[in-house]
């Protein structure tokens, strides 16, 4: 949901022969098999399965598991052609964009061909000391998608879409923690319908607008 770079994913040197497969199809099958199973629990030995590749061409095309993953959070965070950050900020209010995020999120996560919930709040479980950069680059994704929806909200009560008693921080941090909270439920078992009436149950919590009122 938001475009990421990372020292891991962009600084793997691609040298020698052509790749043998079609590196987009493989990265797919990659995120599935972490979606599936998590970052740290997820070997080398599933993810070549998985892929249809061999270690040594993994390691080539990728560096290693952590570069292949935080690559994998780069294509699954961005399926389209704008970033998270660059939706909220084009989306006609910031409570137009939170709509927009929570129900592509229920709806993302409730899937009936990939697993229930996200991959980015899955993989944030990670405890160990050999995930804190994979801990740090979901940080960084929330973070950002967070601070592009306060500074949205912001500019709606300097434009008079919101009341200026509205708190962009706290409708930006709610936003967030429905999307990690939606995630959580999804792998619960609760169902895309339910998600969804949520949402509208989040966004209903956010103040009108005012320039609405008046007419």
């Amino acid at each position: 949901m938001n475009v990421m770079e990372t020292p891991h994913a962009t600084s793997v040197k691609r040298r020698g022969r052509p790749l043998s497969f079609d590196r987009n199809e493989v990265l797919d099958k990659a995120i599935l098999q972490f979606w599936k199973t998590g970052y740290e629990t997820t070997g080398v030995a599933a993810l070549t399965k998985a892929m249809g590749i061999t270690a040594p061409s993994l390691y080539t095309a990728f560096g290693d598991k952590e570069s292949l993953f935080l690559e994998c959070v780069q294509r699954y965070t961005n399926p389209g052609p704008k970033s998270t950050p660059d939706r909220i900020r084009d989306a006609p209010s910031a409570k137009d964009a939170a709509r927009q995020l929570l129900e592509i999120s229920a709806r993302w996560f409730t899937q009936p061909k990939t697993p229930a919930g996200c991959l980015v709040a899955g993989a944030s479980a990670s405890g160990s000391d050999e995930a804190r950069v994979v801990r740090a680059a979901l940080t960084k994704i929330r973070s950002e998608n967070q601070k592009a929806l306060r500074k949205r909200a912001e500019r709606d009560i300097r434009e008079g879409r919101l009341p200026k008693t509205a708190n962009p921080r706290a409708l930006a941090a709610m936003t967030t923690a429905l999307v990690q909270g939606m995630s959580t439920l999804a792998q619960d078992g609760t169902d895309q319908k339910q998600l969804l009436e949520l949402v509208q149950a989040a966004i209903a919590a956010w103040p009108d607008d005012p320039s609405q009122e008046t007419r």
